[in-house]
């Protein structure tokens, strides 16, 4: 029987008290199933009717979208609306993180809308291809124009007044926030700005610079231990490949690809979510010390990844992904169709000095989205250019792997923002440090660095100031 090296256990031992959150696979937040209520501000849901095609005038079905709302802090009725979008997965409710802060400071009302086909907003019981193709970005953005006028009127008729425009403001984290910059570009006359936060903006095919930021983050022995980890696991898989599998408790995962891609996103979501001690403390222990990395992984991702960061291996299974049942929890073969038909980002192996095995690659990629959604499934990447856009801040974590998919260079009207510490990973501004398990308030003390934490989030409160008077912000970066 191997065992790995006891500093990972101690490590988890002391910061169990705060792990009580998951975070899934590849690009989506971390779920609210294991946090606290008191992560929560507002719970309790709301629903309105959608439109479920925007694209067709003969098409008029609709499905039940769920909503939520929190006014504590709304008592003007010309105050702001802060919208917060949600992402591809269950919406719980309004997590209680910087955001909040910032609506105390406005006075603003705190909205969330879910994402067609996640958590409760789905269309359909059974999730065919077929019955997919309603599911976009462009389909979503619809989604949060039409909901934003419902709201309004609602707004409207509560304090009794007419055609009055509240200002808003619009918030995303990762793909919300793609879709919250994207949403100022196509409705400017509907929001006066956006907070971009990890927002993957940028069209990429394969994005070999993901798995180049995870070394960068990781630093020289990590990345090198990792490495290592994934060259042995390779030369495993192709003499006993149940007995690899075993060691990291996932033997039901058949795929040899899909089982090299658990292994690296496992990785990778230690620096996204600002963990990357509890990774790299215990395995460049070992592998310094001569002793079995590929058994101190297996146990890292075992105890955290698996027991910590609840993260479920058969989310990685294809044949899961095939499933076509709708529910409340299920997500991954919705995000998935996203991937395949529409935004990308195939996660692929650098041709040099990569942590990833060479086995994930495009043709991994590509016959994932024909063996789930049936061939012929190519994703579009033609995302509009923001670039012409204006009143959008962007920030970004030093240490996430998505950053190369978002902007950081500003221009006119288009801040971008980089929050440089050892733990700053996905979301950072809002979320604060680890960014997962959920930090009351974003909470920033347990960054490596707050104050870089605060200066970012002063200048986003600067922003908005600016946008609630109309100042013309396209001269300030």
């Amino acid at each position: 029987m191997v065992s790995s090296p006891p500093p990972l256990l101690l490590l988890l031992f002391l910061l169990l008290p705060s792990l009580c959150s998951s975070a899934p696979a590849f690009l989506r937040s971390p779920p609210s199933r294991l946090a606290h209520p008191s992560s929560f501000v507002a719970q309790q849901p709301v629903w309105f009717r959608q439109r479920l095609d925007h694209f067709s005038s003969q098409d008029r079905r609709e499905f039940q979208q769920r909503y939520y709302e929190f006014l504590d802090y709304f008592k003007d009725p010309n105050a702001p609306i802060f919208l917060r979008i949600c992402g591809e997965s269950t919406c719980s409710g309004i997590p209680n993180d910087y955001l909040l802060v910032l609506a105390k400071k406005f006075g603003a009302a705190v909205v969330s809308l879910e994402h067609r086909y996640y958590g409760e907003s789905s269309p359909f019981e059974e999730l065919t291809t077929d019955n997919l193709k309603y599911l976009s970005s462009k389909q979503a953005l619809f989604d949060l124009a039409s909901y934003r006028n419902f709201y309004q009127e609602s707004i409207n008729k509560k304090f009794n007044t007419t055609e009055k425009e509240n200002p808003w403001i619009v918030f995303g984290v990762s793909y919300p926030g793609a879709l919250s910059a994207w949403f100022r570009l196509k409705f400017p006359h509907l929001v006066r700005g956006s907070l971009s936060s990890s927002g993957v903006v940028l069209a990429v095919h394969n994005y070999t610079a993901f798995d180049q930021q995870v070394a960068a983050s990781a630093g020289p022995a990590c990345a090198n231990a990792l490495r290592d980890v994934t060259q042995e696991v390779d030369k495993a898989l192709t003499s006993n490949s149940h007995k690899i599998k075993a060691l990291f408790g996932v033997e039901q995962l058949k795929n040899d690809g899909d089982f090299r891609y658990l292994l690296a996103d496992a990785a990778a979501e230690a620096f996204q979510y600002g963990n990357p001690d509890i990774l790299c403390l215990p395995l460049v222990a070992a592998y310094s010390s001569g002793q079995n990395v590929v058994a101190a992984y297996a146990e890292f991702v075992k105890l955290f990844f698996f027991g910590i960061f609840g993260v479920n291996p058969i989310s990685y299974d294809q044949e899961h992904l095939k499933l076509t049942k709708s529910g409340p929890d299920t997500g991954d073969r919705q995000w998935w169709y996203q991937v395949c038909t529409e935004v990308a980002y195939f996660q692929v192996a650098p041709s040099q000095n990569s942590i990833r095995s060479p086995g994930v690659n495009e043709k991994y990629h590509l016959d994932l989205c024909a063996n789930v959604f049936g061939n012929g499934t190519y994703p579009e990447v033609d995302i509009t250019n923001l670039y012409y856009a204006s009143n959008i801040v962007f920030t970004n974590g030093s240490q996430d792997p998505w950053r190369h998919a978002s902007k950081q260079i500003s221009s006119p009207g288009e801040p971008a923002i980089i929050i440089t510490c050892h733990n700053c990973g996905h979301g950072v501004d809002l979320r604060g440090c680890p960014q997962s398990p959920h930090q009351i308030e974003g909470d920033a003390t347990k960054c490596a660095k707050p104050n870089e934490v605060h200066k970012a989030r002063q200048q986003i409160a600067d922003y908005i100031q600016k946008w609630l008077k109309n100042e013309d912000t396209s001269s300030t970066l």
